[in-house]
């Protein structure tokens, strides 16, 4: 039961496919608790907890309402935000709870739909009852100020009589859905200075999985103005992920300069690749990933064929996602958009695949002829300098710090 003091006013958190998870639901809503408390822990403490099919979010004051939307609205795992007022179990205060969250949703009146959703089963009245009586007592207490709309609503009073207590809102706001962060597994990203692998990686973490990146700066054919561009786009995506995001920076200078010097400039990108891929793979065993993201999306760069993801790949025993395979540019764009990477990503500075880039790369590799190529180079050497001279950060919203 409700007990007394506590606030009228609550955010109630709304999930979608978890509930289907059936013996194993209790572990991911657990995890989707620990990361809202996660996002909401600047703030004054509560208690948030889960009833069912549901989670409750105490609103400790009304100037709490718009950070508690801000946060809340990049949790990963949230369907819906529902701004709510509870009431006790019985049908007088459901009615007056009722007509209050109305009045303060459409001030001026208009057309409503009252529905009502009893998990209690004890509760006297069904459903289309609860919703009757309640829209009846409505047009008692205001005459005609409201009409009923039952086909096409585009209010809809709602009402939900759960175990504990019942719950009346009208309206609500979209969360950001998919999986809670941390129940997918753990992967590494492919991350660029670029609008695409910044996107890729938010499509993994609304699929539950925890993502680290993996940078590849040549320095000092690129700019420091490039490497603190990444850094950026890592406190923007520490956003949806817990506060936190590692970015492991691989100085790749020296097997740019090897892969120049002993192989065809046509197929410089493809063994450039083929060598970031398997620096990719050990950070990720490293760190207990089990999968490599990328931003790549069929036939936008010569690198992205199907003929050279193929070449490419086939230094990878450890599976390569592709989330963007069948996006356009113009539909990244906009989900970078969405997510506040953009901005970030169009900044001119250069990546270092942007260093010794080809006039005319090789869109048709073949693999024999990528094999015979890396066989004149120091391959296990190059990667071991690699990594020997990789250096970790940890990216939060507020900043970025050396592990």
């Amino acid at each position: 039961m409700i007990k007394t003091g506590q606030p009228q006013q609550l955010l109630m958190i709304k999930y979608g496919e978890l509930g289907l998870k059936g013996k194993n639901k209790n572990l991911f809503i657990r995890q989707l608790v620990q990361n809202i408390e996660q996002a909401i822990s600047d703030l004054p403490s509560r208690k948030v907890r889960s009833t069912r099919g549901r989670i409750i979010v105490p609103l400790l004051s009304a100037d709490e309402l718009s950070p508690l939307r801000e946060r809340l609205s990049r949790v990963f795992g949230i369907y819906a935000i529902c701004p709510v007022q509870f009431a006790t179990k019985e049908l007088p205060q459901i009615q007056k709870t009722a007509l209050r969250v109305l009045e303060q949703a459409l001030p001026a009146g208009g057309e409503f739909k009252v529905e009502s959703r009893r998990a209690d089963k004890s509760f006297p009245l069904i459903s289309p009852e609860i919703s009757r009586e309640v829209g009846n007592y409505i047009f008692e207490q205001t005459g005609d100020k409201y009409t009923a709309q039952m086909n096409h609503p585009k209010n809809i009073l709602q009402v939900e009589v759960r175990d504990e207590a019942a719950y009346v809102y009208c309206g609500s706001w979209p969360g950001a859905k998919g999986m809670p962060v941390g129940t997918g597994g753990r992967a590494v990203v492919m991350l660029s200075g670029g609008i695409d692998s910044p996107v890729a990686a938010w499509l993994a973490m609304k699929r539950g999985v925890t993502v680290q990146a993996v940078h590849f700066e040549s320095f000092p054919f690129t700019s420091e103005r490039a490497q603190e561009k990444v850094m950026d786009l890592a406190r923007k995506l520490s956003c949806w992920q817990n506060g936190e995001f590692k970015v492991h920076c691989v100085h790749f200078t020296e097997i740019q300069k090897a892969i120049h010097a002993a192989c065809p400039e046509e197929y410089g990108i493809t063994i450039m690749r083929r060598f970031m891929f398997r620096l990719a793979e050990k950070i990720a065993r490293s760190n207990a990933g089990l999968a490599i993201y990328t931003g790549e999306s069929v036939g936008q760069v010569a690198s992205q064929t199907l003929e050279s993801m193929y070449v490419i790949n086939e230094v990878c025993r450890m599976p390569v996602m592709r989330p963007l395979v069948g996006f356009d540019k113009e539909e990244i764009m906009a989900r970078a958009k969405q997510i506040g990477t953009y901005d970030i990503s169009i900044r001119p500075y250069e990546d270092c695949c942007t260093v010794f880039l080809p006039a005319h790369p090789k869109i048709r590799p073949r693999l024999a002829e990528a094999q015979a190529m890396e066989a004149g180079l120091p391959v296990d050497e190059l990667l071991e300098q690699a990594l020997a001279a990789t250096k970790t950060w940890l990216a939060t919203p507020e900043g970025v710090s050396v592990l």
